[in-house]
């Protein structure tokens, strides 16, 4: 084969995402712990908190400490999801190298999850924009629902292109498309794809796949046919979305990485180290509330 095959990113999000649903309250120091594993691992971005309101996701109440206990370090990206200007303003004051910012292609799931339409959604990120560009941070944009919706049905593919175009207007450098309750088959992505690749190169975008019927390795195999390059994935498949019915668990990190690696493509990952977070993820998952 002529040439090198291209590093895939992978863009942790078990702190944020994994933890985000699970019914016991995990202590900060659990969290802090996963996430020392798995910069130990050397994962480059980890989504570790979310700064919203504790009465609509308990789990994240700690956000703050969160943020100032991981420290910033060479060749780290820690990403925080913020819901408005007040989050983003949060984030920025304590230091954070990404904002993430999140909207759906689905009106009822945007309405259920974020209570506005996409449209609003949208102007609502506009500040938080603005403060990205001006503090020189990134910001990421995460399109929901991107194949499948739990109260729609399937997802129009041009639906999702025109979503992730208004997001890469309004200076999202980086869109993941989301199948947010694991529905999607390789047939849905590649419609999905074929329709967003029109619009955006694939170096704009990650896909974000949730395992709940075993689609996920597969899926992934479409988006690398695309020449997309980052995914989206928690340690321990840990997650689901707490507005999604049926979405169990993100897509596994290690047997991501495995999976990528089988296939000829470098990680960068510590995998002795990775199976050490797995494990330690795992145990959080099974502890009682």
């Amino acid at each position: 084969m002529a040439g090198i095959t291209p590093d895939v990113t992978i863009v942790e999000v078990g702190p944020r995402d994994g933890l985000q649903n699970e019914k016991r309250i995990v202590p900060t120091e659990e969290k802090l712990a996963l996430i020392s594993l798995l910069c130990a691992a050397n994962l480059p971005r980890l989504e570790i908190t979310a700064f919203v309101s504790p009465k609509w996701v308990p789990q994240m109440a700690d956000h703050e400490a969160i943020l100032r206990e991981t420290p910033p370090a060479d060749g780290l990206i820690r990403s925080v999801l913020v819901p408005n200007e007040r989050g983003a303003l949060s984030a920025l004051a304590i230091g954070v190298e990404e904002l993430a910012v999140f909207t759906s292609a689905s009106e009822t799931f945007a309405h259920k999850n974020i209570n506005c339409t996409i449209t609003e959604s949208i102007e609502r990120f506009t500040p938080v924009a603005a403060l990205a560009r001006r503090c020189g941070v990134r910001l990421r944009g995460y399109v929901s629902c991107a194949v499948e919706c739990p109260y729609e049905g399937p997802v129009a593919p041009r639906a999702v292109a025109d979503v992730a175009g208004a997001l890469a207007e309004l200076g999202c450098i980086e869109i993941s498309l989301a199948d947010t309750i694991g529905r999607a088959t390789p047939a849905g992505v590649d419609a999905m794809l074929s329709s967003v690749n029109g619009r955006l190169p694939p170096g704009r975008l990650a896909c974000h796949f949730h395992d709940t019927f075993g689609h996920a390795l597969d899926n992934v195999d479409v988006a690398l046919g695309y020449g997309i390059r980052v995914f989206d994935s928690a340690i321990g498949g840990l997650g689901g979305c707490p507005y999604a019915p049926g979405a169990a668990g993100n897509l596994s990190t290690l047997p991501l990485v495995m999976h990528l690696e089988s296939r000829g493509f470098s990680t960068g990952t510590d995998i002795a180290t990775l199976q050490q977070a797995e494990e330690f993820a795992a145990g959080l998952r099974g502890k009682q509330p």
